[in-house]
């Protein structure tokens, strides 16, 4: 809880910060304060956390883990970011502020212990997010980005807060405690308000994460947005809303699984499918990823699907390593997109001789994304393939192999494009914070692979 408190003074301060133009104070403040976060956050871990504030919240282990992947994807996005709001306009401050206004929002999201929280955290972060997504105010594409953006979050909005109201109707609370007792203790006399609150919630938190048949805002959002705040969405925010569902689903809702379920199959394979098949005619890199990232929330869905007592490490895992590849992917793409204009997978011809590291990195990042062994990616596919199977769903499983083998050929286009074709370019510089960023990122990203045994088990 220490660290909400400390990142909500920490985005006022960079407010401040911006008003007396300490431009040059901004990144190292933040960076400095979301440490700080970091640190309290630990601190908080098998500290036996009780609801707190009418039991409105709790920072258990579940909230402390997902809170410490938020913060560190948040810093190595920020680093990364270090001259590039320039660009887009002299009021930087705001930009920095406003990103952590939405990392508060997901603060709250994966601590929820009330409905109400979590539709306060959504909406904290969704607003948050709209403004980022138009950032770029003589950008058609960016302002046409925020437009869906905020028409599409309203309307899945409305889902979740309908069937909040539902849930509330028939149980009179919107305590997660009580809303599991109900459950429990009518098992054949639950109302058919709770089965319809229950569907509108999957529908609301499936818009969220992106899943079909709801991700049809997620292409054109990601495209359109900076490409900073295309990384932030599909890593902190998609781990977020996976986060939320999760929770609310394992304390409400794992009696009822033969309920949902068949609902959630059918999403997950929907998902896998359209993600990884439109991912396969993309010619521009950014957005094959937006692609990829719906197919990834179907990989996720496996978790939840096959609820047990593994699912959340499952999900922290693949969340973390799905996370770190994308955000090599992403500062790759703003440094190649900075020299050559473009964002084709032709851009990426010859990195490999231009600048052998950046190429090392991206190829460890899209190896992962494909979950080949030795990566972190594969330990997170295979986590969820193993929890997939314990509730003996081999069929799915198979579908989900499949779709990899999909996933291997678009994500090794760009490293073909690397090592095996030439072009006449010149040399791609990168600062010493990209090189940290990229280099940290790739050694995590084989560390998680070849060391799992050291973030697999939290929970």
């Amino acid at each position: 809880m220490n660290a909400l408190i400390t990142l909500s003074i920490l985005a006022i301060l960079v407010l401040y910060l911006g008003l007396y133009k300490a431009k040059n104070a901004l990144l190292p403040v933040t960076l400095l304060g979301l440490a700080v976060g970091l640190v309290l956050a630990l601190l908080e871990w098998n500290s036996g956390a009780a609801p707190i504030y009418s039991g409105m919240m709790q920072f258990d282990n579940f909230a402390v883990a997902f809170t410490s992947i938020g913060i560190v994807s948040t810093m190595l996005i920020l680093l990364i970011s270090k001259d590039y709001f320039e660009h887009i306009s002299d009021n930087v401050a705001e930009y920095y502020a406003i990103i952590l206004f939405a990392l508060i929002g997901i603060l709250v999201m994966v601590s929820f212990n009330n409905l109400s929280m979590l539709f306060i955290g959504i909406e904290i972060m969704s607003v948050s997010l709209y403004i980022l997504a138009g950032i770029r105010k003589n950008d058609f594409k960016s302002n046409e980005a925020a437009l869906k953006y905020f028409l599409t979050g309203a309307f899945s909005t409305g889902f979740l807060l309908m069937g909040i109201a539902f849930l509330y109707g028939s149980t009179a609370s919107f305590d997660l405690g009580v809303i599991k007792e109900y459950v429990i203790s009518n098992p054949t006399q639950i109302s058919p308000l709770f089965y319809t609150g229950l569907t509108l919630m999957i529908i609301g938190l499936s818009f969220k994460v992106g899943a079909a048949p709801f991700h049809f805002w997620t292409p054109d959002v990601y495209e359109g947005s900076p490409t900073i705040i295309t990384a932030f969405m599909s890593t902190v925010v998609k781990t977020a809303g996976f986060a939320a569902f999760l929770r609310l689903f394992m304390i409400c809702f794992a009696p009822l699984h033969d309920f949902w379920m068949p609902v959630l199959l059918v999403i997950s394979v929907l998902t896998l499918f359209i993600g990884n098949v439109t991912a396969l005619y993309q010619h521009s890199f950014k957005r094959m990823l937006a692609f990829s990232s719906i197919s990834h929330a179907g990989y996720m869905l496996f978790a939840i699907i096959a609820l047990g007592p593994g699912s959340g490490n499952s999900v922290f895992l693949y969340a973390s390593a799905y996370s770190i590849a994308s955000i090599i992917a992403f500062a790759v793409l703003i440094l190649v997109k900075r020299q050559t204009g473009s964002d084709n997978f032709d851009s990426f011809t010859g990195l490999a001789k231009r600048n052998p590291f950046i190429a090392f990195t991206l190829t460890v990042a899209m190896l992962s994304l494909a979950g080949i062994p030795l990566t972190a990616g594969f330990i997170g596919k295979f986590m969820m393939f193993s929890t997939a199977l314990s509730e003996y769903h081999i069929w799915l499983v198979i579908i989900a192999v499949i779709n990899a083998v999909i996933g291997i050929y678009y994500y090794l286009r760009v490293v073909v494009a690397m090592y095996f074709k030439s072009a006449e370019r010149s040399e791609i510089q990168s600062s010493p914070y990209f090189n940290f960023v990229l280099g940290f990122s790739a050694l995590l990203t084989i560390i998680v692979g070849v060391y799992p045994g050291f973030i697999s088990n939290l929970f």
